[in-house]
C-alpha cells in the first residue's frame, strides 16, 4: 500500500477568500434576485425592506470584490499550489500533459485520475474563467452603483461601461452571469466530491483546515 503523508497545501489566504467568496456569491445571489424582482415584504415603507437588501447586496459587493483582488495578489505572493501558474497549465508540458489525462479520466477513457498535490490542469483553467467572470461581476456591479451619483469617482472609474451597454444590458449581463457562477458552483462541489472519492486525499476537508494526503514523495 502506497504511504500516504499530510502535507500543507492550502495556505489561510486561500482558505478564507475561498469561503468569503462562497458567502458573498450566496448573500449576492438571494437580494440580487429580489432585487431584480422585488416582492412585498413590508407592510410600511419604515420597514425599508428594500433598502435593507439593497445595503446587505452592496457590503456584499465590496467584501467580494476585496476577496477576489486578495486571491489575484496571492497567486503572486502564495505557495506553488495557489501561484498563477495553476491556472495557466497549458503553458507548461507538465500542465499539458496532466490536462489531457484529467480530461480522459473525466470522459471514462481512463479508471484513474492523474495525481496532483494542488489543483488538477483542468480545474486550474476552470478557475481562470472562473476569476474571468467574477471580474466582470464587479465591474457591472460597480458601475450600476455608481449612477445613484453621476459626478462620483466611482462613476468616473466604472460608468464608462455605459458607452458599450445600455443599463438593460449591464443589468442582464450582470444576472446571466451570477446564473453561471450558481451553476459552476454546483459543479464545483460534485467534482471535488468525486476526487476526494477517488484519490482519498482530503480534498473536501483541505479547504477548512489546509491540509491533503499526498504519497511520501511528494512531501517536499
Amino acid at each position: 500500500m502506497e504511504k500516504l503523508v499530510t502535507k500543507y497545501v492550502w495556505e489561510w489566504p486561500v482558505r478564507i477568500t475561498h469561503w468569503v467568496n462562497f458567502l458573498s456569491i450566496l448573500t449576492l445571489s438571494v437580494t440580487g434576485i429580489f432585487i431584480g424582482s422585488p416582492k412585498t415584504l413590508a407592510l410600511d415603507p419604515s420597514q425599508y425592506a428594500m433598502g435593507w437588501f439593497r445595503f446587505i447586496h452592496f457590503v456584499a459587493g465590496y467584501a467580494f470584490a476585496v476577496s477576489v483582488l486578495s486571491r489575484i495578489y496571492w497567486a503572486f505572493a502564495g505557495n506553488e499550489y495557489a501561484g498563477w501558474r495553476t491556472f495557466f497549465p497549458y503553458l507548461f508540458k507538465e500542465g499539458r500533459k496532466n490536462m489531457k489525462e484529467t480530461f480522459l479520466f473525466y470522459t471514462f477513457f481512463k479508471p484513474k485520475a492523474p495525481h496532483v498535490v494542488g489543483h488538477n490542469a483542468m480545474a486550474g483553467s476552470a478557475y481562470l474563467v472562473i476569476f474571468l467572470l467574477y471580474l466582470v461581476m464587479i465591474i457591472t456591479g460597480f458601475a450600476l452603483y455608481s449612477e445613484y451619483a453621476p459626478n462620483s469617482f466611482m462613476n468616473g472609474a466604472f460608468g464608462w461601461l455605459f458607452s458599450l451597454f445600455t443599463n438593460q444590458g449591464m443589468r442582464l449581463t450582470h444576472h446571466f452571469v451570477m446564473w453561471l457562477l450558481l451553476a459552476f458552483a454546483i459543479h464545483h462541489v460534485y467534482s471535488a466530491w468525486l476526487m476526494d472519492v477517488k484519490e482519498k486525499n482530503g480534498v473536501m476537508s483541505s479547504i477548512f483546515g489546509g491540509y491533503k494526503s499526498v504519497p511520501a514523495e511528494d512531501e517536499h
